[in-house]
């Protein structure tokens, strides 16, 4: 009885670790060495990250990106590969020419931004800006922003209101379309604000699970578990990627469907 007393403290005990680790940190952000970085509910862990992934990305393109590089190489040619890939394959794609060159900077600080702070999440000391809702959703409002606005300053207010009726639909079908229509653009940025928070979050606790019965049942009954968090770790970083890459080719296909109404 004692011994399944000790291991439902246990689990409660890694239960409690986790919520934590993945919840935003108020109090402070521990660092080796005995070092702890106060914090508040103004700037919080996760705000952090944030200035940290953008510090980060203002060195990498404003320092070690080589501008005057005629053939790229090195670091530069790897950047590049992903800003042209980001140019060539989302944003003209789903712009056009003229259009998608003028909206490759935005998407390429999305790509960037969100792979930062999902690498960042992966590092023990760090957490996973990623993971909260709140900087997802943040990162989806932009797009809606850009949606509306950028429509409007593009097609007009006329021309931003046509895009939620069909043509040639019957008006009877139409009064129940238009509003569909118009409901499904907040939908859409409701989507990308929860797949990525999901996405990132889910992966985490699912390591920090695996590893928690290290805790529970000892390390050598463990061991599989460790061997899989850590192959669940590694599959993290081709997520990171892939979400970067997923949020910024919806995006353009969402903004690039309303800027440019088939119908």
């Amino acid at each position: 009885m004692s011994d399944t007393s000790s291991s439902v403290e246990r689990a409660a005990a890694v239960e409690n670790y986790i919520l934590h680790h993945v919840a935003d940190n108020f109090d402070a952000w521990h660092l080796p060495f005995g070092i702890h970085i106060p914090l508040s509910h103004s700037i919080t862990l996760h705000t952090v990250m944030l200035f940290l992934c953008a510090l980060f990305l203002i060195i990498l393109f404003g320092a070690l990106y080589d501008h005057k590089q005629v053939v790229p190489s090195g670091l530069t040619n790897l950047l590049e590969v992903f800003v042209i890939f980001i140019r060539d394959d989302i944003c003209v794609a789903s712009f056009g020419e003229a259009d998608g060159r003028k909206m490759t900077p935005l998407f390429c600080t999305f790509f960037f931004f969100i792979l930062g702070l999902n690498l960042m999440g992966l590092i023990p000391l760090f957490s996973t800006a990623t993971a909260n809702v709140n900087v997802t959703g943040a990162l989806a409002s932009i797009t809606l922003t850009v949606m509306v606005f950028g429509a409007i300053y593009k097609n007009g207010l006329v021309g931003f209101t046509k895009a939620f009726i069909p043509h040639g639909v019957p008006v009877p079908i139409l009064i129940v379309l238009a509003p569909i229509e118009f409901l499904g653009m907040f939908i859409k940025a409701f989507a990308l604000m929860i797949r990525l928070f999901a996405n990132m979050l889910a992966g985490h606790i699912v390591i920090f699970s695996l590893l928690g019965l290290i805790i529970i049942v000892g390390y050598a009954a463990a061991l599989p578990a460790v061997v899989l968090a850590l192959v669940i770790y590694i599959l993290e970083i081709l997520v990171a990627f892939l979400q970067a890459y997923i949020f910024t080719l919806l995006s353009a296909m969402f903004i690039g469907m309303i800027h440019h109404p088939a119908h």
